[in-house]
């Protein structure tokens, strides 16, 4: 998480390098975990590379299938050992399809910034 600098008020957020390097470990994990996620990504700041103090870390997890209650997909897919914090979001790939069909501006802008994290070939090589 960020620190406060001594004697300053002033916080001292990660950089992009180390927050995606913490991402990709706990993605990895969660591929090799549980066999039902195809693919985690992240959007927004972090994956364009204009993120700043106070970014969170947008991530999209693609899954096979997944109980519908929100709570409980987040509470399966909770990322753990960011040094931010983050937002997930999971998607079934039938979920992910009908989002396209629906808004399909906002999956084209989500697609353009992905930046794949780990899916089920990297791990597959990985572990």
């Amino acid at each position: 998480m960020p620190v406060r600098l001594l004697n300053s008020a002033v916080f001292e957020w990660p950089g992009r390098g180390p927050v995606l390097d913490a991402a990709r470990r706990w993605a990895e994990q969660l591929v090799r975990r549980d066999s039902a996620v195809l693919s985690v990504f992240c959007v927004g700041s972090y994956a364009r590379g204009d993120w700043g103090v106070g970014s969170d870390l947008d991530i999209v997890v693609l899954v096979s299938t997944c109980e519908p209650s929100v709570v409980e997909r987040r509470r399966r897919f909770e990322p753990t050992g960011l040094p931010v914090p983050a937002d997930v979001m999971v998607f079934t790939a039938d979920e992910w399809t009908q989002l396209a069909e629906d808004r399909p501006q906002l999956v084209a802008r989500l697609e353009s910034e992905r930046l794949t994290l780990c899916d089920t070939q990297q791990a597959s090589r990985i572990g």
